[in-house]
């Protein structure tokens, strides 16, 4: 489970495209989901893309199902994760997004249970022997 934070136009549902893409599922079919909440993409592995901003209460929040995908076989990728509240589960990545510029983006990646820490140390450990690229910060190309 990831868990997307940051205002609207920080890159939110931009992050989950290429997500569906590292998971080869079509990254131009991904839209923000705010009016059906949630939308399915067929990949290496299944994809659930929720948008939780027109959330307006837990009860509202209870009927989506959220729990339904704490099965370990579909990636879900959560935007407006403060509104999710214990439906995030106890281990997932919490994603933060911020404006730097007009362009540039701030991206804080936090593990929150076992599972989440591993992935995280694992990406780290990529990126250092170079398996991974670099991130683009502000002012470059």
């Amino acid at each position: 489970m990831i868990g997307l934070y940051g205002d609207l136009g920080t890159g939110k549902t931009t992050l989950v495209r290429g997500i569906a893409a590292g998971l080869n599922a079509s990254p131009h079919a991904v839209s923000s989901p705010t009016f059906v909440l949630i939308h399915e993409y067929a990949g290496r592995v299944p994809l659930a893309h929720v948008d939780l901003y027109r959330i307006q209460s837990e009860a509202e929040l209870a009927t989506l199902g959220l729990s339904e995908y704490h099965n370990g076989t579909t990636v879900v990728v959560v935007e407006w994760a403060n509104r999710a509240g214990s439906e995030l589960g106890p281990d997932y990545l919490a994603v933060s997004l911020a404006h730097r510029t007009e362009r540039t983006r701030t991206i804080r990646v936090e593990a929150n249970g076992p599972r989440s820490v591993t992935l995280l140390s694992l990406v780290q450990k990529l990126r250092r022997r170079g398996g991974l690229p670099r991130p683009v910060h502000a002012g470059a190309a």
